[in-house]
């Protein structure tokens, strides 16, 4: 890559068509770079900042860089070197123990997201109703009373339909995953 001698200073209309010209450099290729940057991080907000550290570094060696056909080379390299450099500045704060850290338990077969998934399925195999109710009464924390007024109904019947709802979902048997009931569904609900 040639670079231009930096003594010679530029007019304010060359200095309009460099940045002009480097705006459209970045919305032509902008996808592409950023797929760079991610595929670097494997993260969107660590790529997100890795291409604009890239790019403010790029737009100052603007006028140095006379083979435009290579900057995207260029900024490649940039945002490989910088990645490099970010990762060895994390890197100082890991360091090694004889001990291993804690692991998850190996009884918690379904994690998170998991649990999660596998209970929005469950709640999606109920009637309409019995899964309102449940949404109501344990994802916003709604009294009997309150479920009653908002559906139209007894409170009565949202206690035995709550008590039928929960019945079926620790019968279920995707949610039981091999546990005893009370140990699957107790998971669930707290």
């Amino acid at each position: 890559m040639e670079y231009r001698e930096t003594g010679d200073r530029r007019t304010a209309t060359e200095a309009a068509e460099a940045e002009a010209a480097f705006t459209a450099y970045v919305q032509e290729r902008r996808a592409s770079l950023y797929a760079t940057a991610y595929h670097l991080t494997g993260d969107r907000y660590e790529a997100e900042d890795l291409l604009q550290s890239a790019l403010f570094s790029t737009y100052r060696a603007w006028d140095r860089i006379s083979d435009k056909a290579a900057l995207g080379g260029y900024l490649r390299r940039t945002m490989t070197n910088l990645h490099i450099s970010a990762w060895r500045r994390r890197r100082l704060n890991e360091y090694p123990t004889e001990e291993l850290p804690e692991t998850a338990a190996d009884a918690d077969a379904m994690r998170g997201t998991e649990l999660r998934a596998v209970l929005w399925q469950a709640l999606a195999r109920l009637p309409e109703t019995q899964r309102t109710m449940l949404v109501l009464r344990y994802y916003e924390g709604r009294t009997d009373p309150e479920i009653a007024d908002i559906l139209n109904i007894s409170v009565g019947t949202v206690k035995s339909s709550i008590w039928r709802s929960l019945r079926r979902l620790r019968e279920d048997e995707v949610l039981s995953f091999g546990r005893d009931e009370e140990e699957s569904f107790g998971a669930l609900v707290a």
